[in-house]
């Protein structure tokens, strides 16, 4: 995948311990593979934010986790269940991988793109509210 890269969020990714390194590496990944367009950033002073039109996703390391932040207002679709926590969230659902587990890839992805689609259409507070 061509990107850039933003080298803080290098930084944070490489201080982590191996596993969590390669969670965040497939997720990084799948951000970008969504569009072309996505950026990167860090936010809250050492997250890694992915944004495009607006926040798609943010990655934070946990003891013996991964959260990925999905910035959705709750409106993508989740078939294959894949959000572990924010359900109920006004803002952001939560998918947490824990050392050993699979990335499902193609729904996270198909979320990213959803996500994606959402901001170029204005964000999903403006969705939610009806334009």
């Amino acid at each position: 995948m061509d990107y850039t890269a933003d080298p803080r969020v290098d930084a944070y990714i490489d201080a982590l311990p191996e596993w969590q390194q390669a969670v965040c590496r497939e997720v990084r990944e799948l951000v970008h593979s969504a569009d072309p367009e996505v950026t990167e950033t860090i936010k809250r002073t050492r997250q890694p934010y992915f944004e495009l039109q607006g926040n798609i996703c943010a990655l934070l390391a946990a003891k013996d986790h991964v959260n990925v932040f999905l910035y959705d207002g709750g409106i993508v679709p989740d078939p294959e269940h894949i959000i572990t926590s924010g359900h109920e969230n006004k803002t952001a659902r939560t998918v947490a991988f824990y050392e050993g587990e699979a990335i499902n890839a193609a729904a996270l992805s198909e979320m990213f793109r959803a996500m994606i689609a959402n901001n170029r259409a204005g964000g999903w507070r403006q969705i939610k509210s009806g334009g």
